[in-house]
């Protein structure tokens, strides 16, 4: 299982605590340091069955800076893959990946019912 998080963020350390109390084996990735390429956004955007807009960390900084709520439906799915492959900070977080499961942001219920 692949844990995708930001260390300094608060909904992702909680995520990872819930993993750890339920004695999950996972391997944890710093999205700011080791951003996912776009092969995998690709990937785990089709497997997870999700919007793509989901993907996106609407609340983040640079999100707002680049004033992507405007530019996002404009662009091209494949546009919105490649421009998330190139700014963790893009990318909502945590994302879990296990198998055929991928789960984007830290919703309890939702992935207590999925894992």
């Amino acid at each position: 299982m692949l844990f995708v998080c930001y260390p300094k963020c608060s909904t992702c350390k909680k995520a990872e605590k819930w993993l750890e109390a339920r004695g999950a084996e996972f391997e944890k990735r710093d999205i700011k340091t080791e951003n996912p390429s776009a092969g995998e956004l690709r990937d785990w955007y089709q497997r997870s069955g999700l919007p793509l807009k989901r993907f996106f960390n609407t609340s983040g900084n640079l999100y707002k800076e680049l004033k992507l709520k405007d530019r996002l439906p404009e662009m091209s799915e494949e546009e919105q893959i490649e421009l998330l492959s190139t700014d963790g900070m893009l990318v909502k977080r945590p994302i879990l990946v296990d198998g055929d499961t991928v789960l984007v942001g830290f919703k309890e219920k939702e992935w207590e019912e999925k894992l």
